[in-house]
């Protein structure tokens, strides 16, 4: 085909009476064209046949072992059998090596083209119609060398921990430059090299205390886009950051299993993100006061305005304890805007716990975020009390 659009465009080919070109493009042939069947249903031929024979043979010699009769004496029907057995077994081991056998065909036929195009450049005829392909240029390096002595002396700092890694973007005052130095220096501490890692063409202004610290480069993730999910009378579409398979068409399946039955509706029953620390007293009468003091509405607002003081987002919601022993579990309950907030709310609740410190001074905090477990005295179940309504259970400790 490609040979037949060439020729209508420049003409016969000056070399297509040489016999080398007619065995070249003989050899390109696939090999399963020489078979009389598709390659699939030879295959299944064959692989009946080899467990068919194998089979009747080894039914033949039982019967022959049962009745005293020498294996090697063979009626014709046997022999045809173990001949067809061999063959089988040979194609079957030449299938599974078409493989290993086809590379060498695909290079030698390969440099066979390249002897012929050799011939072509060296004034075959047709050198005046066919220009050489322009080589490929090696692309530069994304990073490059180290830009001055400046920059090699921070790398020393850096590597000696003269200079601490986290600090280079305030003393450079430049976010690239503090992450090629940081990449350098790991480079050195590490031995290994990370060429392969991309550093060029990202905006490290942009990540400065926001999402990332001490960045040396950067991975690209490919985004895929699910959908549409109709929600509340309204189609979105969901972009997903991933690289794992399926994971995009499975998603859109589900949107698509959503949207043919109507749609979706949704409701936000509760909106908050929880902390359960636990501690400990000297005995029960103690955990008991500090529940009752924690529970009291008239000191709720002093311990929202201890727990608010770590945030200009996060305020308390609620607090909910449970005695187990001389345990005291607290969950403590708060909004915290757009994010997530865990650290939000871990901080207010450390805050709470260094304020009731003055008051219980012998409280033992095991913990600044646990869970009760409690054990069903009749089902033998795992429960927790404060799942329904509050999220997630508490743990043991």
């Amino acid at each position: 085909m490609v040979g037949k659009w060439l020729m209508g465009i420049v003409g016969p080919w000056p070399w297509a009476g040489d016999h080398r070109y007619n065995q070249i493009a003989q050899s390109t042939e696939s090999s399963s064209d020489a078979l009389p069947l598709p390659l699939y249903l030879t295959n299944a031929v064959f692989f009946t046949l080899f467990f068919s024979v194998a089979y009747y043979l080894l039914h033949r010699w039982r019967d022959k072992i049962r009745d005293s009769v020498p294996l090697h004496v063979v009626t014709l029907p046997e022999i045809a059998t173990i001949v067809s057995l061999i063959a089988s077994f040979i194609y079957l081991l030449g299938f599974f090596g078409i493989g290993f056998v086809q590379s060498f065909i695909a290079r030698a036929s390969h440099d066979a083209w390249e002897d012929l195009d050799d011939d072509v450049n060296r004034g075959f005829g047709c050198t005046d119609i066919v220009a050489p392909l322009p080589h490929p240029v090696d692309p530069e390096p994304a990073i490059s060398a180290l830009s001055s002595a400046e920059d090699e002396e921070i790398v020393k700092s850096v590597v000696d921990g003269t200079i601490p890694s986290y600090s280079l973007e305030s003393k450079l005052g430049n976010c690239r430059r503090a992450a090629f130095i940081r990449h350098e220096a790991l480079q050195t501490t590490t031995g290994r090299s990370l060429t392969d890692l991309p550093f060029e063409g990202f905006d490290y202004e942009s990540i400065l205390e926001q999402c990332c610290e001490m960045p040396v480069g950067y991975v690209q993730i490919p985004v895929g886009v699910a959908g549409p999910l109709l929600l509340d009378g309204l189609e979105y579409y969901v972009p997903m950051a991933t690289t794992e398979g399926c994971l995009v068409a499975s998603t859109s399946r589900g949107c698509k299993a959503i949207n043919a039955s109507g749609g979706a509706r949704s409701v936000r029953l509760r909106d908050g993100m929880t902390r359960a620390p636990v501690v400990r007293f000297g005995d029960v009468k103690r955990a008991s006061e500090l529940k009752f003091f924690l529970e009291d509405p008239i000191n709720f607002d002093t311990l929202a305005l201890v727990f608010n003081r770590s945030s200009r987002f996060g305020r308390l919601q609620c607090i909910k304890c449970s005695i187990a022993g001389k345990n005291l579990y607290m969950r403590f309950t708060g909004s915290t805007g757009d994010a997530m907030g865990m650290n939000m709310v871990s901080k207010g609740v450390q805050n709470v716990m260094d304020f009731l410190q003055n008051d219980f001074p012998d409280m033992d905090v095991i913990g600044i975020s646990g869970k009760l477990l409690l054990l069903h005295s009749f089902f033998g179940f795992f429960l927790d009390p404060y799942s329904p309504m509050f999220g997630l259970g508490i743990i043991f400790w």
